[in-house]
């Protein structure tokens, strides 16, 4: 479980560093430079990430349960991850109507994911790991709102490009990579 944590604490938190030290995270990019600033961002983002994929298979070896969750929550979280994985397509296809109307599609599939994904499990390492994406994604989608609006030109067939994307995302992922990655299929 220290190492689910302790990925969670570095990958979200390089991710939070726009939100809780904006003045830091301008003079060091200032001070190394965009690209050594971006390689060294990159690097310990990876760490953290594999770090949460290593912890997290690890808590799944001897898991905490802490409730469990009726069968359906598992229904209702397909039918949320499919929005996310539609939001996040969006937040990838510039100059779709998505991201022109909710601004931070990225943010707002993030926490649907985390939620979803809350609901259909019940264990510490699920609340450790889902729970930590929904609490950043909360944070950091206020933190991002408060900036001001985003100006985002919508070009004709975009927003379709965008949702295709998502559906078929969505479709890989929930019946083949979500088993072979996971170890879990998540409709049997």
């Amino acid at each position: 479980m220290a190492m689910l944590v302790l990925g969670l604490l570095l990958f979200l938190g390089v991710h939070s560093v726009r939100v809780v030290a904006p003045q830091w995270r301008e003079r060091m990019r200032a001070s190394l430079g965009e690209g050594p600033w971006k390689g060294l961002y990159s690097v310990l983002a990876l760490l953290g990430f594999a770090l949460i994929v290593w912890g997290y298979g690890q808590a799944r070896q001897s898991p905490v349960v802490l409730w469990t969750p009726p069968v359906a929550s598992r229904h209702l979280a397909s039918l949320l991850t499919l929005v996310a994985f539609v939001l996040l397509a969006a937040s990838q296809v510039r100059g779709n109507a998505i991201q022109a109307r909710l601004q931070h599609p990225m943010l707002l599939g993030t926490k649907l994911w985390a939620f979803a994904h809350l609901m259909a499990n019940g264990t510490l390492a699920d609340v450790l790991l889902f729970g930590g994406f929904l609490a950043w994604a909360v944070v950091t989608y206020r933190s991002a709102r408060q900036r001001g609006p985003v100006e985002v030109t919508v070009r004709p067939g975009r927003t379709v490009v965008a949702v295709v994307a998502g559906v078929l995302a969505w479709a890989a992922f929930a019946f083949w990579a979500h088993a072979a990655w996971i170890g879990v299929r998540p409709f049997g």
